[in-house]
């Protein structure tokens, strides 16, 4: 089965804030600093696999 996705035009779109959790708290990137906004960019995002009883 196929998956269309249809996009708005620009003017209707609407700006994602992302936000992670720093030190104990959450706050949104779009606060970091120039540095760390490209230390959150290069970050590896994993899964860990269940463990098995």
């Amino acid at each position: 089965m196929r998956h269309t996705v249809e996009t708005l035009p620009t003017e209707q779109r609407q700006r994602c804030e992302v936000w992670t959790r720093v030190m104990g708290y959450h706050r949104p990137v779009s606060q970091f600093n120039h540095g760390k906004q490209a230390e959150h960019r290069e970050r590896r995002h994993f899964r860990e696999s269940t463990a098995h009883a």
